[in-house]
């Protein structure tokens, strides 16, 4: 499964765009300036994930990935 469809998958699940997500880490505290913070770690957003959302493991680490830099849309 391309990480593309990882996002697509949570959109269809939750209806929350990439640009959502990182609004949303963004009103957590979670990142600043569009960066996740150095404080942050993988096991802060997936709880949020999980607990918010009921996204799985593997789609609460697609966000991670997403808002760390490590994919972008399209990948």
């Amino acid at each position: 499964m391309s990480f593309q469809a990882y996002l697509d998958n949570i959109q269809a699940k939750t209806g929350k765009t990439p640009d959502d997500f990182r609004q949303l880490a963004n009103q957590k505290g979670f990142t600043e300036n569009g960066e996740l913070k150095a404080s942050v770690k993988a096991g802060d957003i997936i709880k949020w994930l999980k607990e918010d959302f009921e996204l799985g493991h593997g789609h609460a680490m697609a966000i991670y990935a997403l808002l760390k830099g490590m994919k972008k849309e399209g990948d």
